[in-house]
């Protein structure tokens, strides 16, 4: 009996009832694949309130892993009191595809143009500036979109836990902080066995689950459904990474940007946050979350969210493209 229970839909469940509870709804729409030549199309799924934005727009990017709902599952309420939230999931992840047997996998340049067009496809969105926040692997996106799009487009941006900066030496000081074993970076970040998402755990949260309340089997249902059924679509999605190459080169930008990180995360050790911030001129404005790991947004939701807030709120800026009161 225990080896069929399965907590994943459980999830599923709550993150879902938390973007509906918020007044988002679940759409997609088709766009151009911008690396797949003519006539080659992507699908990209998200979660938006239906019509024109009443309230701010604030484009939310998820990390590599699951889908976008899950990780923002705790900041979509009390943001949505004052933004208009738009939660996309990345090409590749969740119900967002592309042609990936007949196009290379996409760049973090190539997500962000994406995200760029579902802007403009969704209602009332062709010309409004939206404020921008990523985390991890969606930081990367989330900076290439406001750099490319420059202030007219994006807003305020936000960088979570994601280390613009990152090099081949980081990738083995990583593997060194996991001990001996492991082949690579990839055998913990797409997990086969229990024991790589264990260590995972570890090295993502600065209080994981003990061993009692994560058993094997639970670990074996949880790789299965979000990695192994999605090994090949992640494995491309890797390769298309362009952070640490001459691709990926950052420079300051225009738009306020606030840092966050959590000051026990081990997949991108805090010291790094420093580093971007002194990359982008020392300009950007850098919160420290105590006692959290890699993903702050879960391990202390209140602190994060006041810290987001407090900040979007206070950069916020009419929007010259709205006539009225309605920013």
């Amino acid at each position: 009996m225990g080896a069929s229970l399965s907590l994943v839909p459980v999830l599923d469940y709550f993150a879902r009832r938390e973007c509906l509870r918020a007044g988002l709804h679940q759409n997609a729409v088709t766009l151009p694949y911008p690396d797949g030549g003519a006539g080659a199309t992507c699908t990209v799924q998200y979660w938006a309130p239906q019509g024109e934005p009443e309230l701010p727009p604030l484009l939310l990017v998820h990390g590599f892993g699951p889908r976008a709902d899950w990780q923002w599952r705790c900041q979509v309420g009390p943001l949505s009191r004052h933004f208009h939230v738009i939660i996309p999931d990345l090409l590749g992840f969740g119900g967002s595809a592309y042609p990936s047997e007949t196009a290379p996998p996409p760049t973090e340049a190539t997500q962000a143009a994406v995200l760029a067009a579902l802007l403009g496809a969704l209602p009332g969105m062709e010309r409004r500036r939206v404020a921008v926040a990523g985390t991890s692997y969606g930081g990367f996106v989330a900076y290439w979109l406001a750099r490319e799009a420059g202030p007219a487009r994006v807003g305020p941006v936000v960088i979570a836990s994601s280390d613009l900066l990152k090099t081949a030496a980081d990738d083995r000081a990583f593997l060194k902080r996991a001990g001996e074993g492991w082949g690579g970076v990839d055998e913990i970040l797409l997990p086969a066995e229990p024991a790589a998402l264990r260590k995972l755990l570890e090295l993502a949260s600065c209080r994981p689950p003990p061993r009692l309340v994560t058993p094997d089997f639970l670990l074996r249902d949880f790789i299965q459904k979000l990695f192994t059924q999605n090994r090949e679509r992640l494995v491309h999605l890797l390769k298309g990474i362009t952070v640490g190459t001459e691709k990926f080169q950052v420079t300051p930008i225009s738009q306020e940007v606030l840092i966050v990180w959590g000051d026990h995360d081990q997949l991108f050790p805090v010291e790094k946050a420093f580093a971007v911030q002194r990359a982008l001129n020392g300009t950007a404005r850098l919160e420290v979350i105590p006692k959290t790991g890699h993903a702050p947004q879960l391990e202390d939701p209140a602190r994060f969210n006041k810290v987001m807030l407090d900040f979007l709120l206070a950069s916020h800026k009419p929007d010259p493209s709205v006539s009225g009161s309605a920013q």
